[in-house]
């Protein structure tokens, strides 16, 4: 397995992420893969070189947190891995219980160090901004937990570019510590992020480590059409149909299964192989719930696309309006919270 650096940061990662959003409890979402379930998946992770595992607090309510933290103890060294959780969606309805306000954050970080069973987290992440709450306070309390040895480093999910610059310039000012990474919406069909944030992350030496790269199963290539609902998934959380509904994302998908078939490979190793191309990427995050998953990203490492073949990916490609930024939407396509 390729590695590369997070950032500026020196932190080695391996050029793909597993995503363990699809680890935890079923009775949360129920396409989610319960515990024993899950734990093949961690392994065989481990055994190809992955050492860059990413969740959040909100993913099965805790359970995803405390299935990573489990099995990474039982297949991978601490010392080798970099574990990425994330914070601000809320648990349910009670007050502080969500959002990036100091104390919300301060105390999700104990909890999560809690339920991944580590003394401290090597990339903790916002998940979204939060409107309610001063980016200076934001900043700053992800600042004391890297002074006090609780998280390595900090990185950011989701935003507009000018929201990014703003964040890393009162980092900068201040003296505070700065994201070393942007968790961003970022694939073949919705590639509205090379506009500004991706050159924005190359000058400012920030890692992305794109979110949803085969666009939620799209580039697959098993959907027969768009808005196809015949996964539990896209049945059930409805967000793939809210992020790609635009009449060229077929296109685009058409074109990744000929290339696939033009070189005797899957859809979605192409899908990858083209993000892992892309400048300023450093490892896509890689959702699974099934094995063969899992091994479609891990060949794709290894897959160099000639400049002709990335022109034909991207020809049928057409502006989008932006999409997976701002929390409501996200929330409400993915339906209610509900504890397992």
């Amino acid at each position: 397995m390729q590695t590369t650096s997070l950032g500026r940061t020196g932190i080695q990662v391996s050029r793909l992420c597993l995503g363990c959003m699809s680890f935890g409890s079923s009775a949360w979402r129920p396409w989610v893969l319960d515990a024993q379930d899950a734990r093949p998946f961690f392994q065989r992770a481990v055994e190809a070189g992955i050492n860059f595992f990413d969740t959040a607090d909100m993913y099965s309510l805790g359970a995803s947190e405390e299935v990573t933290g489990r099995f990474l103890r039982e297949f991978a060294v601490r010392d080798e891995v970099v574990i990425a959780t994330k914070v601000f969606f809320p648990f349910g309805n009670k007050p502080n219980m969500g959002g990036l306000a100091r104390k919300h954050i301060v105390q999700a970080c104990e909890a999560s160090l809690r339920r991944l069973g580590v003394e401290v987290i090597d990339l903790y992440q916002i998940h979204r901004l939060d409107p309610r709450t001063p980016l200076e306070e934001t900043l700053a309390a992800l600042d004391q937990l890297v002074r006090q040895g609780k998280v390595h480093a900090i990185g950011a999910s989701s935003m507009y570019a000018w929201e990014f610059q703003r964040a890393l310039a009162i980092s900068d000012a201040r003296g505070l510590a700065r994201f070393a990474s942007m968790q961003n919406h970022y694939n073949l069909v919705y590639r509205e992020e090379e506009r500004e944030m991706q050159p924005l992350c190359e000058l400012e030496g920030v890692a992305m480590i794109p979110w949803s790269p085969l666009a939620r199963g799209m580039l697959a290539g098993t959907r027969q059409k768009l808005g196809d609902t015949s996964t539990t998934r896209s049945e059930t959380d409805r967000l793939d149909q809210y992020l790609y509904d635009h009449p060229a994302d077929w296109e685009v998908v058409e074109a990744v299964k000929k290339m696939a078939e033009q070189r005797g490979e899957k859809p979605a190793q192409v899908a990858l192989a083209w993000l892992l191309g892309r400048p300023g990427v450093t490892a896509p995050i890689v959702g699974a719930t099934k094995l063969a998953h899992l091994e479609d990203a891990i060949a794709a490492v290894e897959i160099q696309l000639s400049d002709e073949e990335v022109a034909m990916l991207e020809a049928p490609y057409q502006p989008h309006a932006v999409k997976g930024l701002g929390p409501s939407a996200v929330l409400a396509a993915s339906g209610p919270a509900r504890r397992p």
